[in-house]
């Protein structure tokens, strides 16, 4: 989970995503590299191949750069975003991919006046209860909210919303271990 969570971006892919942000503002390609990014978070998620390559110190940049460029072409990635991925690895920063998509991804929503929020629901939200998060989100954030949504079964019941590095638990996971920790000091 930590690979999607741009808090924890490095300097370098905060870098790497402003960059690549200001050539597709620049070229009107904010929306194809938006996508290039979400095909290649997909694509990240489902291969492990994909990931041991990214991470391996073993394979020469070089070579890197030219098999996550065969990828990006074979998803169908935008001529630019092919160039955003074979630089990152070729300068040794292939591991840090998902994260840079990550940071593009708050770049264009805040071009747009919206904010990028990871919502985490202990089960599969319905369709109104995952749109009355979002809504009451939006109104306490005062903007516009697009939601990242997963389930993570641990939390038991209710959910966790992440904003930048800013966290709301409104779980029971969360609940039950104040309450644990309120009758050990009791």
């Amino acid at each position: 989970m930590a690979d999607r969570i741009h808090g924890e971006a490095s300097e370098a892919a905060r870098r790497y995503a402003q960059a690549i942000f200001d050539l597709a503002k620049e070229a009107k390609q904010l929306d194809a590299v938006e996508q290039d990014f979400s095909k290649f978070s997909t694509a990240w998620r489902e291969s492990s191949e994909l990931r041991d390559v990214a991470r391996s110190p073993l394979i020469d940049p070089v070579d890197k750069a030219r098999a996550l460029v065969a990828v990006a072409q074979k998803l169908g990635l935008s001529d630019l975003g092919r160039k955003a991925i074979g630089t990152a690895a070729q300068n040794r920063r292939a591991a840090e991919l998902l994260a840079i998509g990550s940071v593009f991804r708050s770049l264009v929503l805040r071009e747009r006046g919206a904010r990028q929020v990871e919502v985490i629901f202990a089960r599969q939200p319905g369709d109104s209860e995952k749109n009355a998060v979002v809504s009451a989100l939006g109104e306490k954030l005062g903007a516009k909210i697009e939601a990242e949504i997963s389930v993570d079964e641990s939390l038991i019941g209710g959910f966790i919303a992440r904003v930048g590095s800013h966290q709301f638990d409104a779980s029971v996971k969360a609940k039950l271990d104040a309450l644990r920790l309120a009758l050990k000091s009791a």
